[in-house]
């Protein structure tokens, strides 16, 4: 699976136009505020249907424009070449894959495996609790759909539960519990082995590329710690009522599960250095492209948003090394960076970045 090339018209501050990109590795070479990291963006739009760093699609326009559209032409692991378009406009995005429209964005989730590695990463490890769930259900989501349909679920039933609270109308309660439990013990159960084949994965991937510590792990928390049934969760859901009324909402379920990021016995946000946790925000991604690949026997696409930089020359090597297989690479550096050391020429495609215009070198 590859991208064969990208068109963008309206899109932040690229100009309009088709990029060629029918290399394994593409390098995108530019001062910051150029556009690199928006080409990388447009790349994730067209595989998930929304944006990496923008929350409000809006922001995506090019300034004074109201409407934005991507396009690609990508080549699957069968050799087919598929074309992909993406249309904002009038407050309404359309997808559509080979001409048919995509309904439900859960179609385009399973079309084309992408992971981004951002500097937003390091929120993994020193950000909120929140944070570190949405990467976790992210890592699920990508090799597991029933994953997916059930915490998209389990969301629709907490929102459901929480507007019953709010609004009195408390004889529907039991009703979500059920649902909630039902929902909510199965994601957790789910999420306990996930964390068991991630420890697998990124402690030894850690102490590979630091050269230091051999115990990190994380260690997973669940609200629901304390339940092993249905019945348990609903009767803790039953007493803790008052409790979620005062608070006009649900304090306790797997939207309140922690995951924590431990070295040894020590909370690593709490001991470990700005880079020592921007490495292992690199170890976080890199384990999740690890187990993609192991649960599905398939190689993603890469998008690598300069977090290169702050790696010295050796940590930089052993990283590339950890990658392992992908289908595509996606890198974006400063000028005068070194770039690779053991990737053929002939294998990459450089762009020096301009004002949204990309000059091939």
């Amino acid at each position: 699976m590859k991208f064969r090339s990208i068109g963008f018209h309206h899109f932040r501050n690229l100009a309009d136009s088709m990029v060629p990109t029918d290399k394994k590795h593409i390098v995108l070479v530019g001062n910051n505020g150029q556009g690199k990291t928006n080409f990388l963006e447009a790349l994730y739009v067209l595989c998930y249907g929304s944006s990496f760093r923008a929350s409000n699609i809006r922001e995506m326009c090019t300034h004074g424009k109201r409407e934005f559209s991507l396009s690609a032409i990508v080549e699957t692991d069968g050799g087919i070449n598929q074309q992909i378009l993406f249309h904002f406009g009038e407050g309404k995005r359309e997808i559509r894959i080979d001409g048919k429209e995509v309904r439900d964005r859960r179609e385009l989730i399973y079309n084309i495996p992408c992971i981004v590695f951002s500097h937003d990463d390091i929120e993994f490890i020193r950000g909120t609790p929140e944070s570190r769930r949405r990467f976790f259900d992210q890592t699920m989501s990508l090799y597991n759909p029933l994953f997916f349909d059930d915490l998209r679920r389990y969301r629709s039933v907490l929102k459901q539960r929480n507007a019953a609270i709010k609004e009195n109308y408390l004889s529907l309660i039991p009703l979500y519990d059920e649902q909630l439990a039902t929902l909510g013990l199965g994601i957790q159960n789910q999420r306990k082995r996930a964390v068991e084949d991630f420890n697998g994965l990124f402690g030894p991937l850690f102490s590979k590329v630091s050269q230091g510590s051999k115990h990190m792990h994380i260690v997973y928390k669940p609200s629901w710690g304390d339940c092993a049934t249905v019945d348990d969760v609903k009767d803790k859901l039953s007493r803790t009522l008052d409790r979620d009324i005062r608070m006009q909402t649900s304090a306790s379920g797997i939207h309140r599960d922690q995951f924590i990021v431990m070295d040894d016995s020590i909370h690593f946000a709490q001991s470990g250095s700005t880079g020592q946790m921007r490495l292992a925000s690199l170890i976080f991604r890199i384990a999740q492209v690890e187990s993609y690949r192991q649960k599905t026997g398939k190689n993603p696409i890469l998008l690598i948003d300069d977090v290169l930089l702050e790696l010295d020359v050796m940590k930089r090597g052993l990283f590339l090394e950890q990658l392992g297989g992908y289908s595509q690479a996606f890198f974006t550096f400063l000028p005068k960076e070194t770039y690779f050391s053991d990737i053929p020429q002939q294998s990459y495609l450089t762009y020096r970045v301009e004002e949204g215009t990309f000059i091939p070198e």
